[in-house]
């Protein structure tokens, strides 16, 4: 097991092509993960279609994974060869992204995957649920998260109940998890925009009301004016187009964080009110600490549904499907995550 299949993005928007690429080693802290299942995310395509982010070809992108520890590197403690397990990739460093069979993961921010779970919803779970926590929970990062306790830490439960949340584009993976991290912090009530077939599903996860995403921007703040009449301090904008991140900012308390998911759009902006764009992945230095404390919990939050993971559509044909399915992913795709089998490329 020397070679394996990976896909490349082959130059800066260029083709995507499969190929043939070695085995990384895990080094220390590491370890070697089989990847059974890879979740396709907007940053991918998006990745290829604007140049972003990326300077060396071929590159390989992908930012989950879940699979089966092959080997594990000097000094891991916390995991051995043969568990199920799944990991946030890490954007230019290939021997971390995802889109191959083989893939490295930092065994502080590698999670074993509970029973209950398949490797598809488990690959569900990495980025989304890392953009949700440093988003909203990172004490650490004023600028890139509205610094809540984390609920998930001893004494976080429920502590913010009572306080009012809204959540713009609660159906998107990331939607999702904010919407069942602050249920565990005892937001509430939990206002969401969302497609309206969507509603069930989102009030499953603990939102409390589902508004149409396409009300007109009046109608909105008239809709989360009828529920609420306290400051709502938190707005998570997991959309952040310029109008989503605009009502956002208007629905906003004085004092209060707009959390986004893109650059800033907002137009009118007053000192009273912070903005604060996240960026989700667990492996960078400056979320580290926050997310080998998500990690270390995390499998026990999975055992007792607390998290659930997002609905799942499995893609055909291996790491070849994945191009086709980053072509859907473009057109847009609703309360569903898209999810690749590397093991099963031709």
């Amino acid at each position: 097991m020397s070679q394996q299949k990976v896909l490349y993005l082959q130059s800066k928007n260029g083709p995507f092509a499969v190929a043939s690429a070695p085995v990384p080693k895990p080094g220390p802290g590491e370890v070697l993960i089989k990847v059974q299942s890879t979740a396709l995310n907007p940053v991918d395509w998006k990745i290829q279609a604007f140049g972003l982010f990326l300077e060396k070809f071929p590159a390989i992108l992908g930012g989950d994974a879940a699979g089966v520890v092959e080997e594990v590197g000097e000094g891991v403690t916390n995991l051995k060869k043969g568990d199920r397990v799944f990991t946030n990739g890490l954007y230019g460093v290939y021997e971390h992204a995802t889109f191959q069979q083989y893939t490295l993961g930092y065994a502080d921010v590698t999670g074993k995957i509970p029973d209950n779970l398949s490797f598809d919803q488990a690959s569900t779970i990495p980025l989304g649920l890392a953009t949700a926590a440093t988003g909203l929970f990172h004490e650490g990062a004023p600028t890139s998260s509205a610094g809540l306790f984390p609920p998930w830490e001893d004494g976080g439960r429920a502590k913010y109940a009572g306080e009012p949340i809204l959540v713009i584009g609660g159906a998107s993976s990331v939607g999702q998890y904010v919407i069942q991290l602050t249920k565990l912090a005892g937001f509430g009530p939990i206002i969401t925009t969302a497609s309206l077939r969507n509603a069930e599903h989102l009030k499953s996860l603990g939102a409390t009301h589902v508004l149409d995403r396409n009300l007109p921007d009046a109608a909105l703040i008239a809709e989360v004016r009828k529920i609420t009449s306290a400051p709502i301090k938190v707005v998570f904008d997991a959309v952040a187009e310029s109008q989503t991140q605009n009502v956002g900012y208007a629905i906003l308390a004085s004092g209060g964080t707009l959390v986004i998911v893109l650059p800033s759009a907002v137009e009118n902006k007053t000192d009273d009110k912070r903005i604060a764009q996240t960026h989700g992945n667990t492996n960078v230095p400056k979320n580290r600490e926050l997310g080998a404390s998500l990690y270390s919990k995390v499998t026990v939050l999975l055992e007792e549904g607390v998290i659930k993971p997002n609905p799942v559509e499995v893609l055909p044909n291996g790491l070849h499907g994945i191009i086709a399915g980053l072509e859907k992913l473009k057109q847009g795709v609703s309360n569903v995550k898209l999810v690749g089998r590397p093991q099963e490329t031709a």
